[in-house]
């Protein structure tokens, strides 16, 4: 639609209460907007654009056609975008950064030894979750703190595999760990911590602090003053812990003070967690600047975002603003949290001073944030001045080869814009026709496959570097550029040279000039980064491909079992060794009777055969 048709169409909205979606060339939606009147909002996105931010004016000029649904209420439209922006997590809505959710502590319960973990989702898997927490850093701690307290390991040794194999870590040693990887130390002992850990977790922290008491007295009774002592600092670390967990579980909070601050680039939103008016617990996260014109509509978005997906809410939120939607907001933020909670924005008082604190937070963090991207910048002029170019690289591409044969030769491209990885722009090559490993023909075909995609126009690869790193030395260099030459690109090209105990050492151009790296700490450092990014990439994809060559290797035998009878079974029976135990009737549930019965028959006759046929086999 062109600007006038669009503008026109927003003339014709209903004054009613809804949301609107508007959406580029590609159908794909790049904002979602709520309404008091449909009419009036969207029409504000088609008038004069002086008025506008730089940000809503890049998105306005990429709005092809747009949408609206009608809401019954104000309330109901707000429901309804912010769950259209979980759904489509559009560009120009701000959004906090955790796109996963928040972190969960998993306990594995079908082992003897069971074992906590970080993750970022609930899984069926029979493993029991605790949470959702708040942000990644705070459930660690709560994690570390439950292991001190009740001294369990936080080491690699697998129980009870490790049991009495080798002497005790220095955790023992040191009073943290009650020394599980002894022989006299049972499954029954661990048991019992992990079940007070769990209570823990569940909140029952005066049931377990009553216990250890218990303890700590019959210990004193029998004159064992040290087991006492250690009751004792035990139920002390316990007693911390009960504050802090409450806190990072969201629960039990009494107030929540919110502050906001928008700088030149980003802005900074901060919520205070208060239990019974002390300070517990704060967090905070940097946002691009909005396409919301106002604080109020930036705190609301912010707030929903925060708030939604938590276990327990507090039941009073000051807020830095009025927020114009306060009301739909208060009754959403109620339901979710099954009791009243009020939104409270103060004018004076101890409760204005708290909000001022707040801000001031958002503020230092903004300053704190424009202060570490000047560095980067500064960084990033430097290189672009040792590099000989014109200006700063924005945009670097990382490249190295991994093999181990003929079949396993695969390459990774990583990005890095302004110094910093850019995850999403990551790919893997798998080389083709590779009589064996060569290094240098790899990169040759690597680079020449992923600049003919770059001038065919895909958009995978339609960007094209400022500089182009190669991981390797002089040869490796002079490769990638003739493969660039060929291709009619000029784009410069560096080796990134390590040194024999294989730690980045510097920069070499194609004609063989080497730039030293060790008179510049930073620069050194990021160099280093990039290389071992690049590296671990390769690796890592390496692996994969063997990992799935290795799986497919047996099945590709059976009669009748392609690649997509193959893959259903792996995804199924997760790998080939249950494969091969599964029963007719459970591989008849997966495959059609034929190929079902094939493979059960070729794995009986597998355990008939002698063991040098089955190696060849394999």
């Amino acid at each position: 639609m062109t600007f006038e048709e669009l503008k026109e169409k927003a003339r014709e909205l209903p004054l009613k209460p809804g949301v609107y979606i508007m959406q580029n060339a590609r159908s794909e939606v790049i904002y979602v907007g709520k309404a008091k009147a449909l009419k009036n909002r969207v029409s504000q996105y088609f008038q004069d654009s002086a008025s506008h931010t730089e940000k809503t004016r890049a998105m306005v000029s990429q709005i092809d056609h747009f949408d609206v649904i009608v809401a019954d209420s104000e309330f109901e439209a707000l429901v309804l975008e912010n769950s259209l922006i979980k759904r489509h997590q559009p560009h120009y809505n701000i959004l906090l950064k955790d796109g996963k959710g928040y972190p969960y502590i998993r306990l594995t319960v079908r082992e003897e030894y069971p074992r906590f973990s970080l993750v970022n989702r609930v899984e069926e898997d029979g493993a029991r979750y605790f949470g959702p927490y708040g942000s990644r850093g705070s459930t660690q701690g709560i994690l570390d703190a439950i292991r001190t307290a009740l001294r369990l390991p936080d080491c690699d040794r697998v129980f009870p595999r490790d049991v009495g194999k080798g002497r005790p870590c220095l955790n023992y040693h040191m009073g943290r760990c009650d020394g599980y990887c002894r022989r006299e130390m049972t499954a029954e002992h661990y048991r019992k911590a992990i079940d007070q850990a769990i209570r823990l977790l569940e909140g029952k922290f005066q049931e377990t602090g009553e216990q250890l008491l218990r303890e700590m007295e019959e210990a004193a009774q029998a004159l064992r003053f040290e087991k006492a002592a250690e009751l004792r600092d035990r139920y002390r670390a316990i007693e911390l812990l009960g504050k802090r967990q409450k806190v990072v579980a969201g629960s039990l909070a009494d107030t929540d003070v919110v502050g906001f601050h928008q700088g030149v680039a980003r802005s900074c939103f901060v919520v205070l967690h208060y239990i019974r008016g002390d300070l517990a617990a704060k967090d905070w996260e940097l946002v691009p600047n909005p396409v919301e014109a106002g604080e109020g509509e930036t705190v609301s978005a912010l707030l929903r975002q925060f708030y939604s997906g938590r276990q327990v809410l507090p039941r009073q939120i000051l807020l830095p603003c009025e927020l114009e939607d306060e009301a739909p907001l208060g009754r959403m933020l109620s339901e979710e949290a099954g009791f009243r909670v009020t939104l409270v924005t103060p004018q004076r008082g101890a409760k204005a001073d708290l909000i001022r604190l707040a801000n001031k937070n958002a503020v230092e963090e903004v300053e704190r944030w424009t202060g570490r991207e000047e560095r980067q910048s500064k960084l990033m002029e430097q290189l672009g001045r040792l590099m000989g170019l014109d200006h700063p690289p924005k945009r670097m591409e990382a490249y190295d080869i991994s093999n181990t044969g003929k079949d396993d030769i695969v390459a990774s491209m990583t990005v890095f814009v302004d110094g910093k990885p850019k995850k999403r722009d990551y790919r893997h090559f798998k080389l083709k026709d590779m009589e064996h490993p060569d290094d240098y023909a790899s990169m040759e075909q690597v680079l020449r496959r992923r600049f003919r995609r770059y001038l065919e126009g895909d958009e995978k690869f339609d960007q094209l570097p400022d500089v182009l790193l190669i991981d390797g030395g002089v040869n490796h260099a002079k490769v990638a550029l003739e493969a660039l030459t060929g291709l009619g690109l000029e784009v410069p090209v560096f080796g990134m040279v390590k040194d024999d105990r294989h730690r980045t050492r510097g920069l070499v151009t194609p004609e063989g000039a080497e730039l030293g790296l060790q008179g510049n700490p930073a620069l050194f450092a990021l160099i280093g980064q990039i290389q071992e990014e690049t590296h671990r990439s390769a690796i890592t994809f390496n692996r994969l491909q063997r990992t799935k060559r290795v799986q497919g290797s047996v099945l590709d035998q059976i009669p009748g079992i392609g690649e997509k009878r193959r893959n259903e079974l792996l995804r199924t029976f997760k790998s080939v060794k249950k494969i091969r135990a599964a029963s007719l009737a459970e591989l008849e549930a997966v495959l059609p009777a034929s190929a079902a019965q094939a493979v059960y028959t070729f794995f009986r006759q597998e355990q008939e055969r002698p063991p040098e046929e089955k190696e060849r086999k394999s």
